[in-house]
C-alpha cells in the first residue's frame, strides 16, 4: 500500500511538472503575440505622407539656415514674449483651485 500511494504522489508530481511547463510555454507565446502586436502598431503609426512631410521638414530645418542670408534682430518688444509666456504659465501652474467646485461641475 505503501509503494502504489508513494507511485501516485511520483505521477502527481509529473503531472504538476507539465502542468508547469505549458503554463509557462503559453505565458512566452503570449509575450510574443504581444510584441509582436506592438511591432505592427508601431510600423503603421506614421503614415507615407506623413513620413514624408516629416522629412522635408527636417531638410528645410537642416538646409535652408545654410542657405538664407541671415535675418536681421527681432524688435525688443517681441522678445518679451517667451518671457511672458513663461511667466503666465508660471502662475496658473501654482495658483489654487478650489477641487469641490471643480469636481461639481462634472457631476
Amino acid at each position: 500500500m505503501a509503494s502504489r500511494s508513494s507511485a501516485l504522489e511520483g505521477g502527481g508530481a509529473a503531472i504538476q511538472r507539465r502542468n508547469n511547463a505549458v503554463k509557462r510555454h503559453l505565458q512566452q507565446r503570449q509575450q510574443e503575440a504581444d510584441f509582436h502586436d506592438k511591432k505592427v502598431i508601431a510600423s503603421t503609426y506614421f503614415s507615407i505622407g506623413a513620413f514624408l512631410v516629416l522629412a522635408c521638414l527636417t531638410f528645410s530645418l537642416l538646409i535652408l539656415p545654410l542657405v538664407l542670408p541671415p535675418l536681421p534682430p527681432p524688435p525688443s518688444l517681441l522678445l518679451w514674449l517667451p518671457v511672458c509666456l513663461l511667466v503666465l504659465l508660471v502662475v496658473l501652474a501654482f495658483m489654487p483651485t478650489d477641487v469641490r467646485s471643480v469636481a461639481a461641475s462634472y457631476l
